[in-house]
């Protein structure tokens, strides 16, 4: 629940630039800078042990910084409630991830299936890692969760229609795993009208089915009936224009704050790039493991904060978290890439292999079944996890 309160101006800057958050924020940047000066040593082979000191030490400072990411996070969630809150972690690490794939198709070198292969992945930790963890570690403390049914349907609806058009579809109607140029921009210009409509919609009438449902505090609900957005809730919640008036100052200085810590989490994976792929290959692992590894490394803010939520109970947080963030993945990434494509005149292979396709339709029909019953349990996280260990298993075959 929100709170309208606002802090006094005199406060602020030591309410919300804690010496937590600014040791975060000066480690995060200090190291970028630290990894910057040394590109040139980085060049050249490492030795074994250098470069697994190196890489710890990396993973270590994004761990580090992804805490004060969570921190101002949840400090949104809770002054703008549910959708909102949500919403601005997830929509500043997908824009933040558009960019990086951006800069990597910009950037020297071949690389048609940076896309395809990076929202796959991010499609098997999101909808299967994290969200199996969520809801297994949430079942094991809750017994049962149950988010809303209307809101969870929405984001299954967008993500079977949008991963269709992003890795089906351009096998079947378009040319070599591509879409040709006229297919690129029909599917950019709906893409963006469906995105652009659902978030008005989410923000707006539609809201309250994206907040967190009511639960009764006599017996349990019927098992046919559906769970509906607590009415006391929304009574006592304000207006978004009031509360964005009342909390300006804060509201931007948090905004401001977690972008600013979001950045160095992109740019150190963006470096580590290299020297994964020079680990992986002395350790004769797949290639594509890398990309795994990056996207897991950038969702980690999203990813603590989903595992909060669940530890909390807040269901549909959970769903606003990881089902939202696909979404936004899928609504943002595939048109930037064929438009990117279509200016530089570059080749964009999206068709996914038989095999992910399967996996991924799997996965959807799993959330779907889970999100249409009564109450989530641990078993549905459980079975999450075990399709993420399929897919683990399928890099390495």
């Amino acid at each position: 629940m929100p709170t309208h309160t606002p802090v006094p101006h005199s406060g602020l800057v030591r309410t919300v630039l804690t010496r937590g958050a600014l040791a975060r924020l000066l480690l995060g940047w200090a190291a970028v800078g630290a990894l910057t000066l040394m590109a040139p040593l980085l060049a050249e082979p490492l030795p074994s042990p250098v470069l697994a000191l190196l890489l710890a030490t990396i993973v270590a400072i994004i761990v580090v910084a992804a805490g004060g990411v969570v921190q101002q996070a949840e400090a949104l969630a809770h002054r703008l409630g549910d959708p909102y809150g949500t919403l601005v972690l997830t929509l500043s690490i997908v824009v933040i991830e558009v960019v990086l794939i951006a800069a990597v198709m910009l950037g020297p070198g071949e690389h048609t299936t940076i896309a395809r292969d990076s929202v796959m992945a991010v499609s098997m930790i999101i909808m299967n890692l994290a969200l199996g963890l969520c809801l297994l570690v949430g079942g094991l403390r809750h017994g049962a969760l149950a988010p809303h049914r209307v809101g969870a349907s929405t984001y299954l609806v967008l993500l079977v229609t949008l991963s269709a058009l992003a890795f089906a579809l351009p096998e079947m109607i378009g040319r070599d795993g591509g879409y040709t140029p006229v297919q690129a921009l029909a599917i950019v210009g709906l893409t963006v009208a469906v995105y652009a409509f659902f978030l008005w919609r989410q923000m707006g009438a539609q809201a309250g089915e994206f907040r967190e449902v009511e639960q009764p505090a006599g017996p349990a609900a019927p098992q046919g009936s559906a769970p509906e957005a607590g009415s006391a809730g929304r009574a006592g919640r304000a207006p978004l224009r009031e509360i964005l008036s009342a909390h300006r100052a804060e509201l931007l200085a948090r905004s401001a704050l977690l972008i600013a810590t979001v950045l160095p989490i992109v740019l150190l994976s963006h470096h580590m790039a290299g020297l994964l792929d020079d680990g992986l290959a002395r350790l004769g692992a797949p290639v594509a493991l890398g990309g795994v590894l990056i996207a897991m490394i950038v969702f980690t803010p999203e990813s603590i904060t989903a595992v909060r939520a669940a530890l909390a109970g807040e269901m549909q947080r959970v769903v606003n978290l990881c089902h939202g963030a696909l979404v936004s993945t899928l609504a943002l990434t595939i048109p930037t890439v064929l438009v990117i494509g279509l200016l530089t005149g570059s080749p964009v292979v999206l068709a996914a292999s038989p095999t992910n396709l399967v996996l991924l339709g799997v996965t959807l029909a799993v959330a779907a079944i889970s999100a249409s019953a009564p109450r989530i349990t641990a078993v549905h996280g459980a079975v999450h996890l075990m399709l993420f260990g399929v897919y683990a298993l399928m890099l390495f075959s």
